[in-house]
């Protein structure tokens, strides 16, 4: 929100700097996020004086060219050599002296320089409309007034000032102040002054009986409405006074009549909007709302589809506008419009915010009307735009205000406690100037006692409504850094979770980036469709799209969108990993599970000259996933066929009767959900469950043994059905001591083989780190190894 220094100075008497201004506005709670000077004319006519010629002669070598003489107040005359046809002695002028930046209309800037023009000393430059941004005019130098002072400042003369724009971070709490009267109003209380309301006293409005009815046909929605009839108005250019105010603050001006409305919604925060009257058909306005269904153009040119739970202003015969949002295409102010029906209204906040994020449109109106306005101020809002228009427009108020208020909005009232002001502050601040700070944010107190009294709060603070919130407010005005740290903290001493989450997760990242993964942040918020469960899936109940309505219950479409955004931007070989939450409603209530998710696809490396290019397949995945157990230092686990819905094939590591990792291909079913080209092949960590297995996990530092490894390999023919999985751990069991690591280096299925049969041949590497093995030792391992295989598989040694 960008609010203007000069605009807020017309509310408050400030002496205060801009920059002073703007850490006040932070201290009590509006954050200005920038300070920008805006200057209405480029450069400010900075370094610019007046001067007088006090001679002018024709130069000797130029016939379009005379030599000229200006007193600027100094001790000493200016040479300036002018070409300008108008110059003459007794002119006084706008001298740009050595040293000035010049900012034209048109082009860039330059410096002033003293120079040599055709053999004469020329010291400045009598400056025209053109050359310093005043205009557009190059007929010749501008003349100013015979009375203008010599040396004076030439902002002086235009009556030039500088402008401060404050960038505010509103908070949506803070609707109450997105307007420059919401901020004065703060301002106000802060500096404990009072604030000016512009005068409209001079409106006047007379009894017409053809003037606009109004029917508020849903009061939930639009519980006040108010309008006015102006007839005989000029639409066309607005004065430079309102294109100024408007821009300081980066609005466009648009014609006199929008401009005034977007200036008393940036004024007083009520949003407004004109309707051409002789366009509202049957002269009736009509507020209601929407067939579903219905069609209606807005103001950009799109036709949109209505729900029957948007709110329209209509007439007798469509929609002309939908309410607090978007004008209509058809019944808007334009060039030829010569009489206006002008709306101040309050609509319901929640019904405006789902209008708007259905239709996807976001506007200055919308903005405050979804945050809550001031139910109170319709009517003045009404007034002072009224004024305005006539001011800039011309015209006549020629009906009654027409004000329809069917429900209407109390204060709120409630008990605060002295006590526990001062308790949740924590500071004993006198009641004296606690009730000081509460009158001046314009809120009411009666029913005073020792230590309570009753609050009656503007119903435009809609987020005071609780007594810890007047107590907010108070700290906010008194200031947090008035608040003083005692001398000693006492805290009780929370020991960190062991291990710590975040180490942990940053290990393993590193160790994945470095295998050539890329870390994914992906929304929460997915389709209800992805979801694995209905029943337990946590529905949104204002979801901004459909798309967006469900909080995700699984990472794997995470993965998989982020896979097709790639593919379809031809970047197919990919290697993510995210670190997330999934969220369920289940009996006991709301539950939040955290995840490691993996994904690969495409090809395993870049294609080169001197290797074959591979594809990632499952034992990629599966190499990830073993590193990063083994960097754990998590061993022991079970390996079992997947049960993931997802996954086509796969493993599930178990702890216990729990699945710590999942990991497989994903099915084409899935695929198809997300539109992914190709193999996809996905890991899913339960991290909670893994960091509980780490917990007692510790770290011991053992030497290099100084005795060698022993590596012996066996060819064995088993069953179809035993899996390598299922060797290794017969082998770990048979020898627990020596038996340091086992793997599998051929596979073979095929002729020569008995039918349901296939060969594995295994290597298992021996070490022994207090000696060095005999032969006698490792042979009698093998043999142990090769009965256990055959006991209990069924194995042959080949």
């Amino acid at each position: 929100m960008n609010i203007s220094y000069n605009w807020l100075k017309n509310y408050v008497n400030i002496d205060k700097t801009p920059q002073e201004l703007s850490l006040i506005l932070t201290d009590i709670g509006l954050e200005v996020e920038a300070v920008e000077t805006i200057q209405s004319i480029p450069g400010g006519l900075d370094g610019l004086v007046v001067g007088e010629v006090m001679t002018c002669e024709q130069h000797p070598n130029a016939d379009k060219l005379k030599v000229t003489t200006v007193n600027v107040g100094g001790s000493e005359l200016l040479h300036i050599v002018c070409g300008a046809p108008n110059v003459r002695v007794g002119l006084r002028v706008i001298v740009a002296q050595v040293g000035a930046t010049c900012h034209p209309t048109i082009g860039e800037s330059f410096k002033i320089t003293k120079s040599k023009i055709r053999g004469e000393v020329s010291e400045g430059m009598l400056c025209g409309e053109d050359e310093i941004g005043l205009g557009s005019s190059h007929a010749g130098i501008v003349e100013l007034d015979a009375d203008a002072q010599i040396g004076s400042l030439v902002k002086d003369y235009y009556h030039i000032q500088d402008d401060y724009r404050f960038e505010i971070g509103l908070t949506p709490n803070r609707a109450d102040a997105a307007s420059h009267l919401g901020v004065a109003r703060d301002l106000a209380a802060y500096f404990r002054s009072t604030y000016t309301l512009p005068d409209v006293s001079a409106f006047k409005e007379k009894e017409n009986p053809d003037a606009t009815v109004v029917v508020v046909a849903d009061s939930a929605a639009c519980p006040r409405y108010s309008g006015i009839n102006i007839s005989g108005v000029t639409v066309g250019e607005s004065p430079e006074w309102l294109k100024e105010k408007l821009n300081v603050i980066g609005i466009r001006s648009i014609n006199n009549i929008v401009d005034v409305t977007n200036y008393v919604l940036h004024d007083l925060g009520q949003p407004l909007h004109a309707f051409d009257k002789d366009k509202i058909g049957g002269n009736k306005v009509v507020v209601r709302l929407a067939h579903e269904g219905e069609l209606f153009t807005t103001l950009d040119g799109v036709e949109r589809k209505l729900s029957s739970e948007d709110l329209v202003i209509a007439d007798t015969q469509k929609a002309m506008c939908l309410a607090g949002v978007f004008g209509g295409a058809h019944s808007g102010v334009t060039e030829d419009t010569t009489d206006i029906f002008l709306e101040s209204a309050y609509f319901n906040s929640v019904s405006i915010r789902k209008t708007a994020k259905r239709h996807s449109l976001k506007t200055d109106s919308s903005f405050r009307y979804e945050r809550g306005t001031d139910p109170n101020i319709t009517v003045y809002a009404l007034q002072r735009a009224a004024l305005l228009i006539q001011e800039v427009a011309g015209g006549q108020i020629d009906a009654p205000v027409t004000d329809i208020y069917l429900s209407k909005v109390d204060a709120f009232s409630f008990e605060v406690n002295y006590k526990n002001v001062q308790r949740l502050i924590g500071k004993d601040i006198p009641t004296k100037e606690i009730k000081e700070i509460i009158l001046a944010l314009g809120i009411d107190i009666s029913k005073e006692s020792d230590n309570t009294f009753t609050v009656h709060v503007p119903a435009y603070k809609v987020d005071v409504t609780r007594e810890v919130d007047v107590i907010e407010e108070v700290l906010r005005i008194y200031g947090y850094n008035n608040i003083e740290l005692k001398s000693q903290i006492k805290a009780s001493l929370n020991t960190s979770e062991k291990p710590d989450k975040e180490v942990v997760l940053n290990q393993v990242a590193d160790l994945l980036i470095a295998n050539g993964y890329q870390e994914i942040l992906s929304n929460s918020l997915t389709k209800g469709a992805y979801s694995d469960d209905e029943h337990s899936a946590v529905k949104l109940l204002n979801p901004l799209s459909t798309d967006l309505d469900t909080m995700r219950q699984n990472m794997i479409f995470s993965v998989l969108t982020a896979v097709e955004y790639n593919q379809k931007r031809k970047s197919v070989d990919v290697k993510f990993f995210e670190y997330g939450k999934t969220y369920h409603l289940l009996e006991e209530g709301y539950k939040e599970k955290q995840h490691m998710v993996l994904g690969i696809a495409g090809k395993k490396s870049l294609e080169q000259w001197n290797n074959d290019t591979k594809v990632n397949n499952f034992y990629n995945l599966k190499a990830a996933v073993d590193i990063i157990l083994k960097r754990l230092k998590i061993e022991n686990l079970q390996p079992v066929e997947t049960v993931n819905p997802h996954l086509a094939y796969g493993l599930d590591y178990l702890k216990g009767q729990k699945v710590l990792v999942s990991f497989g291909a994903v099915s084409v079913q899935t695929l198809n959900k997300v539109d992914v080209d190709g193999a996809v092949f996905f890991a899913d960590f339960d991290w909670d469950l893994v960091m509980k297995t780490i917990r007692k996990n510790t770290i011991t530092y053992r030497e290099v043994s100084k005795f060698p490894t022993v590596r012996r390999d066996l060819a064995l023919l088993v069953n179809e059905e035993v899996t390598f999985e299922q060797l290794k751990s017969i082998a770990v069991k048979s020898e627990r001591k020596l038996l340091k690591e086992v793997n599998i280096f051929d596979v073979y299925k095929g002729e020569k083989l008995p039918e349901g049969k296939k060969s594995y041949a295994l290597s298992f590497t021996i070490q022994d780190e207090e000696k060095t093995l005999n032969d006698k030792q490792i042979d009698s391992i093998i043999k142990k190894l090769i009965l256990n295989f055959e006991k209990e598989t069924g194995a042959v040694v080949r």
